[in-house]
């Protein structure tokens, strides 16, 4: 077998991070960036992707080398490392999702022109309907119809951002002043960006489930080198697209004074109609499948390990109950999830702006904590020497803490003192 096919048959847990990550970061925060600031927002989408790296890179390292999950390791550093994480966990997961599948219905809704359905009725079909995958299909589904769904994805994004750039950039309207970034609004926005970008620190542990669970489908299991390399692919491709979607959002709306709706419905008519009328009606499709298919794989992906890190905390916390593994208990976790976050759609209504700023400000605050505790369990005995990351990498990981440290005390700053 040629290293090309290796990787090819390796391919799964970084392909379904890049599905996860390519959801309301890219679509509303990337797209958002390029309308509100122009090229400039490149700087720290590029630096956020950087930064971070070494924090998801653990994740996929640790599991390779120790056969145990992120999770695992918190576990193996004390107990309080894990029922901290547990508690982010139960805080952060129920309002994202929510608000992946308030996008997700935003979306569907416009694609389908069926304004006459609420989007809490859409969101619960969404619902209904990816649990029954998830639960019926599990993994092996999960990642075979991603690969499918993916390939569409970036084929549509890089035909919508080609036909674009070709298209040239929109006129600005008379005495356009771009808005300042460093004042309170431009400043929450570029931490809401950085925070969300590719995603969330806390997801790390996702990538490390899935390791284990693509490993149950192989002969044998990758090497370091091979399940770093399949990692790095997922990773790069999300830079790019979320470079994409800032493109796009640069030139069909920098200097319109358009403002995009925090409404999920509106924002999703704004996005689609903006689009088809700058390069065409006849592009339309292009963009709605683009759009509809970076959400809908982000709420499967995400829906999945959501429901995979809640069953490996409880059977961490609890040993006797040991739900990890059993059908019963994975069905039952997916419709749980599915129900307590329809609540919360229902309650919160269409207005996406509350829940991803909700979620924005836990994930964000915790995220150089979660960091170190990434950075520990990969220092730690469980990994020899040469198994551990190279300086570089742990210089690239302090500067990502300190980055992401910065950041979090400013933002705390400006929301609660």
């Amino acid at each position: 077998m040629s290293k090309f096919q290796a990787l090819l048959k390796n391919l799964g847990p970084g392909l379904l991070f890049a599905s996860m990550a390519i959801g309301t970061s890219h679509l509303v925060l990337s797209t958002k960036a390029g309308a509100q600031y122009g090229w400039l927002m490149a700087i720290p989408i590029i630096l956020a992707n950087i930064f971070k790296y070494p924090f998801f890179e653990f994740g996929v390292r640790y599991t390779n080398v120790t056969n145990k999950t992120l999770i695992e390791g918190y576990l193996n550093r004390g107990k309080g490392w894990l029922w901290f994480y547990a508690f982010i966990t139960l805080i952060t997961t129920f309002t994202i999702l929510a608000a992946l599948y308030t996008v997700t219905a935003g979306l569907f809704i416009n694609l389908f022109k069926i304004s006459s359905v609420s989007i809490a009725t859409v969101a619960l079909g969404l619902f209904v309907f990816i649990s029954a995958l998830l639960i019926i299909g599990r993994y092996r589904f999960l990642e075979t119809s991603l690969k499918f769904v993916v390939t569409i994805l970036f084929i549509a994004l890089l035909v919508t951002t080609v036909l674009v750039i070709n298209k040239g950039q929109i006129a600005p309207v008379a005495n356009f002043t771009p808005p300042p970034i460093f004042n309170d609004a431009g400043i929450l926005f570029l931490i809401s960006l950085m925070g969300w970008m590719p995603t969330t620190v806390e997801a790390s542990s996702w990538v490390s489930l899935w390791s284990i669970e693509k490993w149950k489908t192989l002969e044998a299991k990758p090497t370091l080198k091979q399940s770093l390399q399949e990692f790095n692919i997922g990773y790069f491709m999300t830079a790019i697209l979320a470079l994409f979607f800032l493109i796009i959002g640069s030139m069909t709306l920098y200097g319109t004074g358009i403002e995009l709706s925090g409404n999920g419905v509106v924002f999703a008519d704004q996005v689609v109609s903006i689009f088809t009328t700058h390069i065409g009606s006849w592009a339309y499709i292009f963009i709605a499948v683009s759009a509809f298919a970076t959400m809908f794989s982000t709420c499967m992906t995400a829906h999945d390990a959501v429901t995979r890190v809640g069953l490996d905390i409880i059977d961490l916390l609890s040993p006797k109950v040991k739900l990890k593994g059993k059908k019963s208990f994975f069905a039952f976790g997916v419709l749980l999830l599915a129900a307590i976050n329809f609540l919360v759609i229902a309650l919160f209504s269409a207005n996406m702006g509350k829940l991803v700023a909700l979620a924005t400000f836990v994930s964000f605050v915790v995220a150089p904590i979660i960091g170190y505790m990434n950075l520990k369990n990969v220092m730690s005995e469980d990994l020899s020497e040469a198994y551990q990351p190279q300086k570089w990498l742990q210089y690239l990981t302090y500067a990502g803490i300190a980055f992401l440290t910065f950041f979090s005390i400013y933002y705390f700053y400006i929301e609660v003192l």
